[in-house]
């Protein structure tokens, strides 16, 4: 949308009754000349009068014309800017006021605490639209940060980052908003994170994307906003196809997108509050074409921890390439241990772990010894807008911290990644995960379904013990 005027509509009216007013000045004007410079000329003096009256004439139109000039181009003052957007509709250029009353003058007049919006709005697609809300959002006192165009087959959704007077309710500004012509108005609340432009976040979000490929879902949510993230693999976990195929060049259907999986299958995307317009659509695809482009990747940072009893182990990120590791380690474990981490039957346990090492259902942590052994995972899982957590540590290294150190980096990752919470499904009677939640000191909720027990811990509160970064210390 472009809010550019034309040469017909600039053009003012013609009104003759200006001209004849403008004509009758001045033949009166000619007429007291003339009638003093005959009163005037007749005189002895009269000649030098004339010429001191014209000199004097002369100085003052200068003085006019200097001072004029020096104060042309002086800011306008707020109470005219307040009195033109006031009584100027910028569509039609007649008095209106869209205002909601003395609320609106107060609310623009108050300096007191602010807070930052997110604001989002469908407007025709034509001149003078994004001036009406302008108008609008200066009456209440709101300062418009940013703001980015979407266009549509009919209209042009307008999206702005507002810094907004705190006492401002919500739903006044989306009544003003409707009345200055927008619909399909959505707001919420932002932060600081908010205020960084549209393209250095995007090369953000892609350069993150590049270094692992574990951070494409967290890149699409922070991208598309609030959404549902949800990988569906081609093919199950029991080795079927799933028959879950989206075209190269993926569908968008208001709402949810569909996207293809470079790794195969689907990447579904869902926003129920707020359809997805075809500029988010375009951006949210050259990510995942991006991720195709460079193939499957993981960061490979590593640290070594010694235990209490003086063994040296190894924390690290692992992909499909560990899978004949786990798959060793789970021939060690117990029936009993593959039941808690799996909670099914225990011959179906191998075929989990292709799905779990895939970057591109979460992120998985691998603790090795000095001989290089397999001998614990942690897993942090995408769940659509939930996170989960995963342990599975080998019986003979059972009770030495390796469950309560992963999980603790886990959390960390959770927190790096935007996660407001963390939940973990096990049963009452596994008592080494329930410790190990317990040891994050974190708020923690229990809930109890049909035997199993799920455990959320919240994240966005500082835990006591700090949770430290799997990469805090690189070999």
């Amino acid at each position: 949308m472009t809010d550019v005027t034309s040469a017909k509509s600039a053009r003012r009216p013609h009104h003759w009754r200006r001209d004849l007013i403008e004509l009758a000045a001045l033949f009166t004007a000619v007429a007291v000349a003339d009638a003093i410079a005959n009163l005037i000329g007749h005189q002895p003096d009269g000649p030098y009068l004339l010429i001191a009256s014209a000199v004097a004439l002369a100085a003052t139109a200068g003085f006019h014309t200097w001072w004029a000039r020096r104060h042309s181009h002086a800011p306008p003052s707020e109470t005219s800017i307040a009195d033109a957007t006031a009584d100027t509709n910028p569509d039609t250029g007649t008095g209106t006021n869209t205002g909601t009353g003395p609320a609106s003058t107060d609310a623009a007049n108050a300096h007191g605490e602010m807070v930052l919006w997110r604001m989002r709005t469908t407007v025709r697609d034509a001149p003078g639209s994004l001036a009406a809300l302008c108008t609008v959002l200066a009456r209440h006192g709101i300062d418009i940060l940013t703001l980015q165009t979407h266009p549509l087959a009919q209209g042009t959704v307008d999206e702005f980052l507002l810094r907004v007077p705190a006492s401002l309710p919500a739903q006044q500004l989306t009544r003003a908003i409707s009345a200055a012509g927008g619909s399909s108005t959505w707001t919420e609340r932002a932060d600081a994170h908010d205020l960084v432009d549209g393209p250095t976040r995007v090369l953000g979000l892609a350069t993150r994307t590049a270094l692992d490929a574990a951070e494409l879902p967290l890149a699409l949510r922070q991208l598309l906003g609030r959404c549902s993230i949800h990988s569906l693999p081609a093919v199950s976990v029991t080795g079927r196809a799933t028959g879950e195929t989206a075209p190269v060049e993926g569908v968008l259907a208001e709402t949810t997108m569909r996207l293809r999986d470079p790794s195969g299958g689907v990447i579904t995307v869902e926003r129920p509050y707020l359809p997805f317009t075809p500029t988010e659509f375009a951006r949210a695809r050259a990510l995942v074409e991006l991720d195709a482009r460079l193939g499957p990747r993981v960061p490979r940072g590593e640290q070594v921890l010694t235990l209490p009893e003086g063994n040296e182990i190894t924390v690290r990120r692992a992909d499909r390439a560990d899978l004949g590791a786990a798959v060793a380690m789970h021939g060690r474990c117990s029936e009993q241990t593959l039941r808690l981490r799996y909670h099914g039957p225990v011959r179906d346990a191998d075929r989990y772990l292709d799905h779990l090492l895939s970057p591109r259902f979460g992120r998985t942590l691998a603790v090795q010894t000095a001989s290089g052994r397999l001998v614990a995972l942690g897993h942090l899982l995408w769940d659509g807008d939930e996170t989960e957590v995963a342990l599975l540590v080998e019986d003979g290294w059972q009770r030495r911290g390796i469950g309560s150190e992963l999980l603790a980096r886990l959390a960390a990752l959770a927190v790096e990644a935007g996660c407001e919470s963390v939940y973990a499904v096990t049963q009452a009677s596994n008592t080494g995960m329930v410790a190990a939640m317990r040891a994050l000191s974190l708020p923690l909720d229990y809930q109890i379904e049909e035997g199993t027990l799920v455990i959320t811990a919240r994240l966005g509160v500082t835990p006591a013990r700090s949770l430290p970064p799997y990469e805090q210390a690189e070999r």
